[in-house]
């Protein structure tokens, strides 16, 4: 039932025109840098259809921007699948794997990755792409979010080895998922895939700031409930209907109710703060061309809530029911049937 949940969202977003094509090369690409390596494992990722994702995420991509974006995408997902609860020690090798991946963006691009693995290599290619054209002031910016979700997703795999999942109380869990879900750096790909940048003093005024929280809060409790029967089929206990039904006492369907409102709750509060944008720019004396470069910031922030949200309705990664390889490695805990960490 919580992936056919469906949440009213007061604007629509555009498809890339590109996603047949972007879809074909990035499949190929998938298989020749080894982020597949079983049948079974490929079929399994097919079904995601990550590719649906990104040129939802990211409409406005050239063709070939929108493959290596798709590249990226699989790479952040993988990796985020590589804990084996019923192998705790795995945990240092994630961290190690994590730590390459935060160093690669403050690195010159093409650096040849220190710890090598189908991740790392894939990471270090795709970095090199997407950094082009970029100031360093968004390089910063960006790495410095997509740190902060790597270092995040190593304490829940930390918390996990634990066991530990699920424990922390609502009011930690929302700061934890808000840093987990990994929406910030997302958002600031979508200058990247556009071919602009926000100002930076919009980029640090308040209201902006809250905005990209309330759009990862909005964004992690739909994918909360949309993923929760592949989570709880894990047995992963990082799920906000989880961390409510264990806080509140409560049914599952009770929680899950709760879980709804607070999403719609973020959601409205984000819709209000966009009203207040052009105030916003007026108090900050933009001129018309960064007055633009600001709405296309709040549109990519449009087109993660609504982009992400459609395509979790249909993919394959949070289906309710699966067989094979697949199920038996969930069911041990893992999210993967293929071991990426390795060469």
């Amino acid at each position: 039932m919580p992936q056919d949940v469906r949440f009213d969202l007061p604007f629509t977003t555009p498809v890339s025109p590109h996603l047949a094509y972007a879809r074909d090369r990035h499949l190929l690409w998938v298989r020749e840098r080894g982020l597949v390596r079983s049948r079974a494992g490929f079929e399994e990722y097919r079904s995601w259809d990550l590719a649906q994702a990104a040129a939802r995420t990211y409409p406005h991509a050239s063709a070939d921007d929108l493959t290596v974006l798709m590249n990226w995408f699989s790479l952040a997902f993988l990796f985020d699948d590589q804990f084996d609860s019923a192998r705790p020690d795995r945990a240092d090798r994630i961290a190690e794997v994590a730590r390459e991946l935060i160093a690669t963006p403050l690195r010159p691009a093409g650096t040849a990755p220190r710890v090598v693995c189908p991740i790392t290599l894939a990471w270090t290619e795709v970095w090199g792409h997407l950094s082009s054209g970029m100031s360093l002031t968004w390089q910063t910016r960006f790495a410095a979010s997509w740190g902060r979700f790597l270092v995040a997703h190593c304490e829940e795999v930390d918390l996990a080895a634990q066991d530990l999942a699920g424990k922390l109380d609502l009011s930690a869990y929302v700061g934890f998922r808000r840093r987990t879900v990994g929406i910030h750096h997302s958002i600031d790909m979508g200058e990247r895939s556009r071919g602009f940048e926000v100002p930076a003093a919009a980029m640090a005024h308040p209201l902006m700031e809250r905005m990209r929280d309330l759009a990862a809060d909005t964004i992690g409790f739909m994918n909360d409930i949309h993923s929760f029967e592949r989570e709880r089929r894990r047995g992963d206990g990082h799920n906000l209907i989880a961390v409510l039904r264990q806080e509140r006492d409560c049914s599952w369907e009770e929680a899950i109710g709760e879980a709804y409102r607070m999403t719609t709750g973020c959601l409205d509060e984000y819709v209000g703060l966009e009203a207040r944008v052009p105030h916003m720019c007026d108090e900050l004396g933009l001129g018309d061309e960064e007055r633009a470069r600001v709405w296309m910031g709040v549109e990519a922030v449009r087109h993660w809530i609504n982009g992400n949200y459609e395509w979790a309705l249909t993919t394959g990664r949070y289906a309710a029911d699966k067989d094979g390889p697949v199920a038996t490695a969930e069911l041990s805990g893992r999210g993967s049937v293929d071991d990426l960490l390795t060469m």
